[in-house]
């Protein structure tokens, strides 16, 4: 490890460091903030956590001192600043949309008036529409579209806990939920109100037998809510699921796939 995460790790397991890790703790909410760190990462196909950033994360919230901020006609007290220089960075952020400082957005993002949060990566070309809200720590994948008032769930504790993953090319239909760690892969479709969660089972209902997942859409899965039948000693009762209801061709280029999963399947978004 580099000396700031030894600093970080040590003074998040004994608090009386802190003092020693300030400057190590600052560095690192930087580096998040311009990209050069994250949260969580794909390698060798597989994504893993930096768990002594999320430490970081939590260390920060210590030092940090409540202030009030004003930003043209809005005031907040918070001790979190805002994400700042966003037209050099090349990002999009309409009014009252607000990324805050150690988030990072790839040129090309567009906030719409939605949010996202600490610790957060969104890829270039991602839209994150209106009251979407992009959670603590969760990574989007690059060309996403966030529709209207999805919910992406944050995570800091337990350390070792997966964020919300957001595959490139993925597409989140309105009122969407996705929580605890899931993973929705490469160029899936969610339509509206699919709530995804690590216990929420998903049946893929497009072979002989069913196939269940949980907190994993895989690639270029299309998605609608949906109950199944569950007894209890009142009686039985549907609880809610989620269906895999076919596959976006990988013959055609990303925007011809979409448009024809939801034509042939009916999919609202």
């Amino acid at each position: 490890m580099s000396t700031d995460d030894q600093l970080i790790s040590a003074a998040y397991g004994d608090l009386s460091l802190l003092d020693d890790a300030t400057e190590a703790v600052e560095r690192t909410l930087a580096r998040l903030d311009k990209g050069e760190i994250r949260v969580a990462e794909k390698v060798d196909g597989a994504w893993i956590v930096n768990e002594w950033v999320k430490q970081a994360i939590l260390l920060y919230f210590r030092i940090a001192k409540l202030e009030t901020i004003e930003l043209g006609a809005f005031e907040y007290h918070d001790k979190i600043p805002t994400k700042r220089n966003l037209a050099e960075a090349g990002i999009r952020v309409v009014p009252p949309g607000t990324v805050r400082y150690g988030a990072f957005c790839e040129p090309g993002v567009v906030v719409m008036p939605g949010y996202v949060n600490l610790g957060a990566h969104v890829g270039s070309g991602t839209m994150v529409d209106t009251w979407a809200t992009v959670g603590s720590c969760a990574q989007i994948g690059r060309n996403v579209h966030l529709s209207g008032g999805v919910g992406i769930g944050g995570v800091l504790e337990p350390l070792n806990a997966r964020p919300v993953i957001v595959e490139d090319g993925a597409f989140i239909g309105s009122r969407c939920i996705i929580t605890e760690g899931a993973l929705i892969e490469e160029g899936a479709v969610l339509g509206a109100n699919v709530t995804i969660t690590a216990s929420i089972p998903i049946y893929d209902v497009t072979g002989d037998e069913p196939v269940e997942y949980r907190g994993r859409v895989p690639a270029r899965s299309i998605v609608v809510p949906g109950t199944r039948p569950r007894e209890f000693a009142a009686g039985t009762f549907n609880l809610q699921c989620a269906y895999i209801i076919g596959q976006r061709s990988a013959s055609t280029d990303d925007r011809t796939s979409l448009n024809e999963a939801l034509r042939e399947f009916g999919v609202m978004v």
